[in-house]
Protein backbone atom coordinates (compact mmCIF):
# COMPACT_ATOMS: atom_id res chain seq x y z
CA UNK A 1 0.00 0.00 0.00
CA UNK A 2 1.46 3.36 -1.04
CA UNK A 3 0.55 7.02 -0.72
CA UNK A 4 1.09 9.38 -3.65
CA UNK A 5 -0.47 12.81 -3.74
CA UNK A 6 -2.55 11.98 -0.68
CA UNK A 7 -4.19 8.99 -2.39
CA UNK A 8 -3.78 5.52 -0.89
CA UNK A 9 -3.10 2.91 -3.55
CA UNK A 10 -3.07 -0.84 -3.00
CA UNK A 11 -0.69 -2.23 -5.58
CA UNK A 12 -1.53 -5.90 -5.72
CA UNK A 13 -2.44 -8.24 -8.54
CA UNK A 14 -3.96 -11.73 -8.56
CA UNK A 15 -4.64 -14.11 -11.41
CA UNK A 16 -6.01 -17.60 -11.91
CA UNK A 17 -4.97 -19.11 -15.23
CA UNK A 18 -6.24 -22.49 -16.39
CA UNK A 19 -5.42 -24.16 -19.69
CA UNK A 20 -5.13 -27.76 -20.86
CA UNK A 21 -1.42 -27.50 -20.09
CA UNK A 22 -1.26 -25.66 -16.76
CA UNK A 23 -3.29 -24.53 -13.77
CA UNK A 24 -1.92 -21.46 -12.01
CA UNK A 25 -2.89 -19.25 -9.08
CA UNK A 26 -0.54 -16.30 -8.66
CA UNK A 27 -0.47 -13.04 -6.73
CA UNK A 28 1.96 -10.18 -6.17
CA UNK A 29 2.18 -7.22 -3.82
CA UNK A 30 4.56 -4.60 -5.18
CA UNK A 31 4.86 -2.98 -1.75
CA UNK A 32 5.71 -6.14 0.13
CA UNK A 33 8.76 -7.39 2.00
CA UNK A 34 10.06 -10.19 -0.22
CA UNK A 35 7.88 -12.91 1.29
CA UNK A 36 7.24 -15.90 -0.98
CA UNK A 37 5.16 -19.04 -1.27
CA UNK A 38 6.29 -20.79 -4.43
CA UNK A 39 5.51 -24.17 -5.94
CA UNK A 40 5.81 -24.58 -9.70
CA UNK A 41 7.04 -28.17 -9.55
CA UNK A 42 10.35 -26.96 -11.02
CA UNK A 43 12.83 -26.42 -8.23
CA UNK A 44 15.28 -24.24 -10.13
CA UNK A 45 12.49 -21.99 -11.44
CA UNK A 46 11.16 -21.57 -7.89
CA UNK A 47 14.71 -20.65 -6.87
CA UNK A 48 14.88 -17.95 -9.58
CA UNK A 49 11.46 -16.49 -8.75
CA UNK A 50 12.48 -16.39 -5.09
CA UNK A 51 15.37 -14.13 -6.08
CA UNK A 52 13.08 -11.79 -8.04
CA UNK A 53 10.76 -11.41 -5.05
CA UNK A 54 13.44 -11.06 -2.37
CA UNK A 55 15.53 -8.55 -4.30
CA UNK A 56 12.47 -6.69 -5.59
CA UNK A 57 10.84 -6.67 -2.14
CA UNK A 58 7.68 -8.12 -3.67
CA UNK A 59 5.41 -10.55 -1.86
CA UNK A 60 4.87 -13.34 -4.38
CA UNK A 61 2.65 -16.41 -4.28
CA UNK A 62 2.84 -18.93 -7.13
CA UNK A 63 0.97 -22.23 -7.17
CA UNK A 64 1.27 -24.05 -10.48
CA UNK A 65 0.49 -27.50 -11.76
CA UNK A 66 1.67 -28.21 -15.27
CA UNK A 67 2.30 -31.02 -17.72
CA UNK A 68 5.79 -31.70 -16.40
CA UNK A 69 5.54 -35.27 -17.72
CA UNK A 70 6.17 -33.61 -21.10
CA UNK A 71 8.75 -31.02 -20.04
CA UNK A 72 9.05 -27.72 -18.17
CA UNK A 73 8.24 -25.46 -21.11
CA UNK A 74 4.51 -24.85 -20.63
CA UNK A 75 4.83 -24.33 -16.88
CA UNK A 76 7.70 -21.83 -17.10
CA UNK A 77 6.03 -20.01 -19.99
CA UNK A 78 2.58 -19.76 -18.39
CA UNK A 79 3.88 -18.76 -14.96
CA UNK A 80 6.02 -16.07 -16.60
CA UNK A 81 3.00 -14.81 -18.56
CA UNK A 82 0.98 -14.67 -15.33
CA UNK A 83 3.76 -12.81 -13.48
CA UNK A 84 3.81 -10.20 -16.22
CA UNK A 85 0.03 -9.87 -16.09
CA UNK A 86 -0.14 -9.39 -12.33
CA UNK A 87 2.66 -6.80 -12.42
CA UNK A 88 0.69 -4.92 -15.08
CA UNK A 89 -2.50 -5.20 -13.03
CA UNK A 90 -0.81 -4.07 -9.81
CA UNK A 91 0.70 -1.01 -11.51
CA UNK A 92 -2.69 0.32 -12.57
CA UNK A 93 -2.28 3.47 -14.69
CA UNK A 94 1.36 3.68 -13.50
CA UNK A 95 0.83 7.12 -12.03
CA UNK A 96 3.68 8.32 -9.81
CA UNK A 97 6.12 5.48 -10.51
CA UNK A 98 9.78 6.05 -11.20
CA UNK A 99 9.16 4.00 -14.35
CA UNK A 100 12.78 3.10 -15.13
CA UNK A 101 15.26 1.03 -13.18
CA UNK A 102 18.53 -0.78 -13.62
CA UNK A 103 20.74 -3.16 -11.71
CA UNK A 104 24.08 -4.85 -12.24
CA UNK A 105 24.46 -7.91 -10.06
CA UNK A 106 27.41 -10.28 -9.51
CA UNK A 107 27.09 -13.94 -8.61
CA UNK A 108 30.56 -15.27 -7.94
CA UNK A 109 32.32 -15.25 -11.36
CA UNK A 110 29.20 -14.13 -13.27
CA UNK A 111 27.93 -10.60 -13.82
CA UNK A 112 24.53 -9.63 -15.22
CA UNK A 113 22.80 -6.35 -15.97
CA UNK A 114 19.08 -5.66 -16.35
CA UNK A 115 17.51 -2.35 -17.39
CA UNK A 116 13.72 -1.88 -17.44
CA UNK A 117 11.31 0.80 -18.53
CA UNK A 118 7.68 0.33 -17.46
CA UNK A 119 6.70 2.20 -20.58
CA UNK A 120 3.53 0.29 -21.46
CA UNK A 121 5.29 -0.85 -24.65
CA UNK A 122 6.48 -4.46 -24.51
CA UNK A 123 9.94 -5.09 -25.95
CA UNK A 124 12.85 -7.20 -24.83
CA UNK A 125 16.50 -7.55 -25.83
CA UNK A 126 18.28 -10.38 -24.03
CA UNK A 127 21.92 -11.29 -24.51
CA UNK A 128 22.73 -14.41 -22.51
CA UNK A 129 24.61 -17.53 -23.57
CA UNK A 130 24.45 -20.81 -21.67
CA UNK A 131 26.73 -23.80 -22.15
CA UNK A 132 24.61 -26.51 -20.54
CA UNK A 133 21.17 -27.64 -21.78
CA UNK A 134 19.73 -27.85 -18.27
CA UNK A 135 20.11 -26.40 -14.80
CA UNK A 136 18.32 -28.71 -12.44
CA UNK A 137 14.92 -29.50 -13.98
CA UNK A 138 14.85 -26.35 -16.13
CA UNK A 139 16.21 -26.03 -19.67
CA UNK A 140 18.55 -23.05 -19.85
CA UNK A 141 16.77 -21.91 -23.03
CA UNK A 142 13.74 -21.14 -20.87
CA UNK A 143 15.63 -18.47 -18.92
CA UNK A 144 15.46 -16.19 -21.95
CA UNK A 145 11.90 -17.24 -22.78
CA UNK A 146 10.80 -16.56 -19.20
CA UNK A 147 12.24 -13.05 -19.23
CA UNK A 148 10.69 -12.33 -22.63
CA UNK A 149 7.28 -13.53 -21.46
CA UNK A 150 7.39 -11.42 -18.28
CA UNK A 151 8.37 -8.34 -20.29
CA UNK A 152 5.65 -8.83 -22.89
CA UNK A 153 2.82 -9.28 -20.42
CA UNK A 154 4.02 -6.64 -17.94
CA UNK A 155 4.14 -4.31 -20.95
CA UNK A 156 7.66 -3.22 -20.21
CA UNK A 157 10.87 -2.63 -22.11
CA UNK A 158 13.48 -5.09 -20.80
CA UNK A 159 17.16 -5.22 -21.67
CA UNK A 160 19.08 -8.04 -20.00
CA UNK A 161 22.66 -9.12 -20.49
CA UNK A 162 25.06 -11.61 -18.98
CA UNK A 163 28.31 -9.69 -19.19
CA UNK A 164 30.43 -12.73 -18.38
CA UNK A 165 30.49 -15.91 -16.35
CA UNK A 166 31.27 -19.63 -16.49
CA UNK A 167 28.60 -21.35 -14.41
CA UNK A 168 25.10 -21.39 -15.93
CA UNK A 169 23.43 -21.45 -12.51
CA UNK A 170 25.31 -18.32 -11.52
CA UNK A 171 24.53 -16.54 -14.80
CA UNK A 172 20.80 -17.23 -14.50
CA UNK A 173 20.75 -16.31 -10.83
CA UNK A 174 22.47 -12.99 -11.49
CA UNK A 175 19.89 -12.22 -14.21
CA UNK A 176 16.86 -12.88 -11.99
CA UNK A 177 18.37 -10.99 -9.05
CA UNK A 178 19.07 -8.04 -11.34
CA UNK A 179 15.50 -8.22 -12.66
CA UNK A 180 14.13 -8.01 -9.12
CA UNK A 181 16.32 -5.04 -8.22
CA UNK A 182 15.61 -3.18 -11.47
CA UNK A 183 11.87 -3.71 -11.00
CA UNK A 184 12.12 -2.54 -7.39
CA UNK A 185 13.53 0.77 -8.61
CA UNK A 186 11.10 1.17 -11.49
CA UNK A 187 7.94 0.34 -9.51
CA UNK A 188 8.76 2.61 -6.58
CA UNK A 189 6.56 5.66 -6.16
CA UNK A 190 8.18 9.08 -6.28
CA UNK A 191 6.44 11.64 -4.07
CA UNK A 192 7.34 14.34 -6.60
CA UNK A 193 5.43 12.56 -9.34
CA UNK A 194 1.69 12.79 -8.80
CA UNK A 195 1.24 12.44 -12.55
CA UNK A 196 1.91 9.71 -15.08
CA UNK A 197 5.64 9.80 -15.95
CA UNK A 198 5.28 10.27 -19.68
CA UNK A 199 5.17 13.28 -22.00
CA UNK A 200 2.24 11.50 -23.71
CA UNK A 201 0.23 11.59 -20.48
CA UNK A 202 -0.35 7.83 -20.52
CA UNK A 203 1.56 4.58 -20.13
CA UNK A 204 -1.40 2.34 -20.82
CA UNK A 205 -2.22 3.09 -24.45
Amino acid sequence: MSDVGGTIRVRRGTITRNTQETSIVLSIDLDGHGEVDLDTGIGFFDHMLHHVAVHGLFDLVVKAQGDLYIDAHHTVEDVSIAIGQVIDDALGDRRGIRRMGEATVPMDEALARVVVDLSGRPYSVIDAAFTSPMVGQMPTSLVIHSLESIATHARMNLHAQVLYGRDDHHKAEALYKALGRALDQATQLDSRRAHIPSTKGTLTA
